[in-house]
């Protein structure tokens, strides 16, 4: 596995380049030969988006759950955009109601053990404390097989966003809980990457850094 390093975020534009910046941190990491392969992935609650799926569908055979060109050329497919739709298209296999709160977040369906799962930007918003953080890590990584893979990102020292004129509260997370709340829950991490805010002009959220972490589900949780 490639290390990407601790990044720093000094500007609005380049805060602009967080998704980007996760794009081919998904890039490498399903590209890296054995490292996240499997036939099923889910996605929890990363939003209504695809753009975390679009490396993925080239890694695994079904996928529970301007950005495809810009995926493309991070591949070195420049110009098959139309085959990585079609593509995507058919790994998207279904897409169900979640709550992380229940000890089977899919209730009343149960899935078979995935290979990975894959969650941005959720949790830190479904959860109230800490605590309901950590059971709702270990919910969700019920859903993986052991030997399976978290691919978990998301926002550090966060206490709120905005959404136009609508303020939303959010969980405020630090380094040294997720590494605690994941190894709590059965999770080995392999990866743990930093993307270090240093300039607060924009009021629309409060966040220190973003994080973007790898890890193996080590036995059942």
């Amino acid at each position: 596995m490639k290390s990407l390093g601790v990044w720093t975020l000094p500007s609005m534009e380049a805060r602009l380049m967080l998704g980007v910046l996760k794009l081919n941190q998904l890039r490498i990491l399903y590209s890296e030969p054995g490292v996240v392969t499997g036939d099923t992935l889910i996605d929890i609650g990363s939003g209504p988006t695809i753009h975390q799926l679009l490396s993925a569908c080239e890694s695994f055979k079904e996928i529970i759950t301007p950005v495809v060109k810009y995926m493309c050329e991070l591949e070195g497919n420049r110009g098959k955009e139309a085959e990585k739709e079609a593509k995507l298209r058919k790994t998207i296999k279904q897409v169900l109601k979640c709550d992380v709160h229940q000890s089977n977040p899919m209730n009343p369906i149960v899935l078979p053990p995935a290979d990975c799962l894959v969650s941005s930007l959720c949790l830190e918003a479904a959860c109230k404390d800490l605590t309901t953080y950590r059971i709702a890590l270990k919910n969700i990584g019920s859903l993986l097989k052991p030997g399976g893979h978290l691919v978990l990102s998301g926002v550090l020292g966060c206490s709120f966003y905005m959404v136009g004129p609508k303020r939303f509260s959010s969980l405020v997370l630090g380094e040294e809980f997720l590494r605690e709340a994941l190894s709590d829950t059965g999770f080995i991490i392999q990866e743990f990457e930093v993307l270090i805010r240093d300039d607060n002009t924009d009021d629309s959220c409060d966040f220190s850094g973003k994080f973007f972490i790898l890890a193996r589900k080590e036995e059942a949780i």
